[in-house]
């Protein structure tokens, strides 16, 4: 806006005091001070205000004036409720400057400016940013990426004060403002993707306003434009999914420090144009996908289909520089298999599987789209399998990267993920171990089903088995019928429990413990704090109530399993 503006509005009850030529500068902000030196505080193009209490005698007008037209401000509003009319030698010090100086009336509040000003300011550079991301919106629909969501977030914070970040689903950080002040927490990250699941999941209208701390936020959702109808035209915003479980699960979500529940229309189609723009540059990037995708589809269909191990290895050559571009050496492999299953079952989950797969197997602490480029995975029904590349570290005997570890795979991304889920929605995972060779893979894929449907016998709505648990008794248990598993505990339990508790006993624990010591007699006594004879009473009690002989290995097995069972 132009200084000459603010003369134009009444209510502001501002009075020309010198600088007539200069009127047509440009505002660009407003500041309040009653400093003598506010020189740091000054970046060029501001009104100043000020009471005068930086003034003590008539010299101090002098250095004043002139730091501030050192400091390229646009003008200066002195306020009259202070001295009563503004003094000669500021009138002077302004004229001998050529900045403009206006006296402010007694009755009007610096607050009432300074609102003025920033809402003009702010509605010009609202205009400005739409005229930006129009233009943007135009070449990314029309030919190359025009610089990705950085941008786009660069000149929400520039020119209308605005931080915002892109986040995945799963709370990923994928773009942030280089500029203004300190990174997303990850924790912040995963709260604010779990509400927006959460809030998309219920059908509840965006922007979606919370608070986390005392912040507030406003999650807009960035709606995936290859979710468009056939021949949708390119400049038409992107079209509502048939079913919402569709894409809530791998739409982005732009995630604005504000609360939008006041902001006027324009504010918020700007917003949405952004939102619009971010989806386009998610879909070229989704695009890139395409090779990484067609190569794990093509080699896992060798595998499934028995192919000999030279023509999978012939495959894996190809995929290796794609996925790994600079690696010397032929990297291990890892299979992870994931299946998203919906109550009803009329809805298939390969694709979000296969979205969820592409996003959560990249480290939660990087940033960005990229990291996600060296992982291929395909997709059939409601499995998607992901071949997952590991540098191999040094030679062959130094071992591998030890890759993707089930355990730690979801734990950062199990909360909002369930709220996506919500109460209708399963995500189970298995990991195989690394393997060296194409010979391999077969039995990797294999040992990855296998852990998907022990993390599948699990409750909760995401869950994670690895091949570390298939080689114990774990993989056994969940397949067990509960009405089994219950027999045959109470079978070899229940004489102990009732023992213990008609006599106070400690038979149970006695059996715990003996068992942790692999039946060592002297170990077990003095883990429980007891003399020899007094556990072999104890034990001989055990095996006198079930029957069962604790020297054999097939009834320590049962005791253990009972045990782990109950």
């Amino acid at each position: 806006m132009r200084l000459r503006a603010l003369l134009d509005t009444d209510a502001l009850g501002l009075r020309l005091l010198g600088g007539e030529d200069e009127l047509d500068r440009t505002v660009r902000g407003v500041m309040t001070t009653d400093l003598k030196d506010p020189s740091r505080y000054l970046s060029g193009g501001e009104l100043v205000l000020t009471g005068l209490a930086w003034r003590r005698d008539t010299d101090d007008s002098e250095p004043f004036v002139r730091i501030l037209a050192q400091a390229g401000v646009a003008g200066l509003a002195a306020g009259e409720a202070e001295l009563g009319d503004v003094p000669d030698d500021l009138v002077l010090a302004c004229a001998r400057h050529r900045l403009p100086l206006f006296a402010v009336h007694e009755s009007v509040a610096f607050a009432t400016i300074t609102e003025h000003v920033v809402r003009q300011v702010s509605g010009e550079r609202a205009g400005d940013l739409a005229a930006v991301v129009d233009r943007h919106r135009r070449m990314m629909t029309s030919g190359p990426a025009g610089g990705g969501p950085d941008v786009v977030l660069d000149l929400l914070g520039s020119d209308l004060d605005l931080r915002a970040w892109v986040l995945s689903p799963a709370g990923r950080l994928i773009a942030g403002p280089k500029v203004g002040g300190p990174a997303l927490p990850a924790e912040t990250c995963a709260t604010l993707a779990g509400e927006h699941l959460a809030a998309v999941r219920t059908g509840r209208r965006g922007p979606h306003r919370m608070l986390v701390g005392s912040t507030p936020y406003s999650l807009f959702p960035i709606r995936s434009w290859g979710h468009r109808p056939p021949g949708a035209g390119a400049g038409r915003p992107p079209q509502a999914s048939r079913d919402v479980r569709e894409s809530v699960l791998s739409d982005w979500l732009l995630a604005v420090e504000a609360d939008a529940g006041d902001w006027p229309e324009e504010r918020l189609d700007l917003v949405h144009g952004v939102t619009q723009l971010i989806a386009v540059e998610r879909d070229r990037r989704d695009a890139a996908r395409t090779v990484r995708r067609r190569l794990a589809q093509e080699v896992l269909e060798l595998v499934q289909t028995g192919a000999a191990p030279a023509e999978i290895a012939a495959r894996l050559r190809v995929a290796a520089p794609v996925l790994l571009p600079g690696l010397g050496a032929a990297p291990h492999w890892q299979v992870v298999v994931a299946r998203v299953e919906w109550e009803g079952g009329e809805l298939e989950g390969g694709p979000v599987a296969q979205s969820l797969l592409e996003e959560i197997l990249v480290d939660p602490s990087s940033t960005g789209p990229e990291p996600s480029d060296r992982i291929a995975v395909a997709h059939t029904g409601d499995e998607a399998i992901a071949l997952v590349p590991l540098p191999a570290v040094g030679g062959e005997s130094d071992g591998a990267d030890p890759g993707v570890m089930a355990d730690a795979l979801l734990k950062a991304v199990r909360e909002p993920l369930a709220a996506g889920l919500d109460d209708d929605g399963r995500l189970t995972l298995g990991v195989s171990a690394a393997v060296h060779s194409a010979e391999g893979l077969r039995g990797a894929l294999e040992e990855a089903r296998h852990a998907r449907r022990v993390a599948a016998a699990r409750p909760g709505r995401v869950c994670a088995a690895g091949h570390q648990e298939l080689a114990s008794h774990v993989l056994l248990l969940p397949f067990v019928p509960d009405d089994v598993r219950r027999a045959f505990t109470a079978r070899l339990l229940d004489p102990l429990r009732d023992y213990d508790r008609r006599h106070r006993a400690e038979l149970v624990p006695t059996l715990e413990a003996f068992l942790e010591c692999d039946g060592s007699w002297t170990r077990c006594a003095s883990r429980l704090h007891l003399h020899v004879n007094t556990l072999r009473y104890r034990v001989g009690r055990i095996e006198q109530l079930t029957s069962r002989d604790l020297s054999r290995l097939e009834d320590k097995l049962d005791f253990f399993l009972a045990l782990r069972m109950s």
